[in-house]
């Protein structure tokens, strides 16, 4: 469905990353294997300290979750071992092949890209009409807060080093799965909540319909991303299909 949006009064937006401000080449063909490339790099300098050690013990459990359920992953050498590092690296590889989007892995995810940002080898992209539509948003008083399956950490790094200049200003929250699923209605209404937002005044916009039927279920406003390169998705009545941010409240 596509169709000019006179009729959303939304006070509050709140934008996936994926396919929305972001292409998805960038994540699955610049910080995903960035990642992989450089998680031993990164646990051999790091592995020391405690927020990493926390990280690292979140994948033993979870790493011992996936032995119960059977999936043959990699082994995992024990922490005094000289191969845990090794070790570590081949399971963090094995979980980035499943996609998997678990708390421990994204965690140290961001804190690999933390130091890729700092370093200048990498730098956000988005797309040429992110930019202007968060400052045309703010200026009209609306208030623009992220969610997205990447760390917190994460989607601050990315909107603080963008090809654009630092966005930041421009977003007043970031929510990641710490919140709840993204296709679960729940975690659109506690959003809505930390926000100080009843739910029809936030407008959520996503590349997924299965995020976009969640946060319509909890009662918000969506819009269905659709950018070069995305998965293609189910259109629905419900979802009004934008392909820029110049079509959303210009």
């Amino acid at each position: 469905m596509t169709a000019s949006l006179p009729d959303l009064r939304a006070s509050a937006i709140l934008l996936d990353i994926e396919g929305t401000t972001t292409p998805l080449s960038f994540v699955y063909e610049v910080l995903f294997p960035y990642a992989r490339a450089n998680a031993k790099r990164f646990l051999e300098r790091h592995l020391s300290s405690p927020e990493v050690l926390e990280d690292v013990v979140r994948l033993h459990n979870e790493h011992a979750e996936d032995v119960r359920n059977e999936l043959n992953p990699p082994s995992l050498q024990d922490s005094a071992s000289r191969a845990h590092v090794e070790s570590l690296v081949a399971y963090i590889h094995w979980l980035i092949d499943r996609d998997r989007k678990t708390a421990p892995l994204k965690s140290l995810q961001g804190k690999i890209w933390e130091d890729g940002y700092e370093t200048g080898e990498l730098r956000g992209q988005i797309f040429k009409d992110v930019p202007p539509a968060l400052e045309r948003w703010q200026c009209q008083g609306r208030e623009v807060s992220i969610f997205s399956s990447g760390s917190v950490l994460a989607q601050k790094l990315l909107f603080a080093h963008t090809t654009a200049g630092n966005l930041t200003k421009f977003i007043g929250r970031y929510f990641d799965t710490a919140v709840g699923p993204k296709t679960a209605p729940l975690s659109y209404r506690r959003i809505a909540v930390d926000v100080r937002r009843l739910p029809p005044q936030v407008l959520f916009v996503s590349d997924v319909t299965g995020e976009l039927d969640a946060a319509a279920s909890a009662g918000m406003r969506t819009l269905l991303s659709v950018r070069p390169g995305n998965h293609p998705q189910l259109e629905s009545s419900i979802h009004t299909v934008i392909r820029t941010f110049d079509e959303v409240f210009p």
